[in-house]
């Protein structure tokens, strides 16, 4: 009787310590939850409607206005942690500046841009103060990512890419290269378009 006895208590503690075990599995303390994934919040065609949006702004807001052209779009497939493709895609939208933006009216240029990213509430992330090829790089409150750079033949251009949007088709402006009504070959990137203001070469006066 007693050795039977302490077997059935042995037996119930460990079937007791078992169900500790499992509890704390299933609890979730042992083992911390994955944070869940931010659903996108607008689908492609969506994203380069806003990131044209965004730069419509931008030229706005350049006094005196400059001229330009659309330059070539993209799609960059948005992937997780392990290199899988998630059903979602970073549109980015670009533009060339064909006004001639000379050396001694550049960092007006560029300070005219930043000035108004940040009355628009875009957070600047980085500004390149490279003497030739210097460029800005914003963040606007939704996510898209801004910026303004200068090539190595003077040429201005601007671009911006949204977060990863859900997939879906996609138009574009009336004259996007490589899409239909759009010149299709090489853009031509050099500046061409003259300006009395930003196309001068007199350095610009301190108030």
């Amino acid at each position: 009787m007693t050795r039977t006895s302490t077997g059935i208590r042995a037996v119930g503690m460990l079937t007791a310590a078992g169900l500790l075990l499992v509890g704390c599995g299933a609890g979730g303390k042992s083992t911390p939850e994955r944070p869940k994934k931010e659903q996108p919040t607008m689908d492609m065609q969506e994203a380069g409607e806003r990131a044209e949006v965004i730069l419509d702004d931008t030229f706005q807001g350049i006094k005196p206005p400059v001229k330009w052209v659309y330059f070539t779009p993209n799609e960059i497939a948005c992937s997780d942690s392990l290199n899988l493709p998630t059903g979602t895609t970073t549109v980015k939208r670009s533009r060339g500046v064909t006004t001639k933006i000379s050396a001694e009216r550049r960092g007006s240029f560029l300070g005219v841009v930043q000035r108004h990213w940040e009355q628009q509430g875009y957070r600047i992330v980085q500004v390149d103060t490279n003497k030739d090829m210097p460029g800005i790089e914003a963040r606007t409150k939704d996510g898209f990512t801004v910026s303004l750079g200068v090539g190595d033949i003077g040429n201005v251009y601007f671009n911006v890419a949204s977060p990863c949007a859900k997939d879906s088709d996609l138009t574009f402006p009336k004259g996007t290269p490589g899409k239909p009504g759009g010149p299709t070959g090489k853009v031509d990137l050099n500046p061409r378009d003259e300006s009395d203001f930003w196309s001068s070469k007199a350095p610009l006066k301190s108030s």
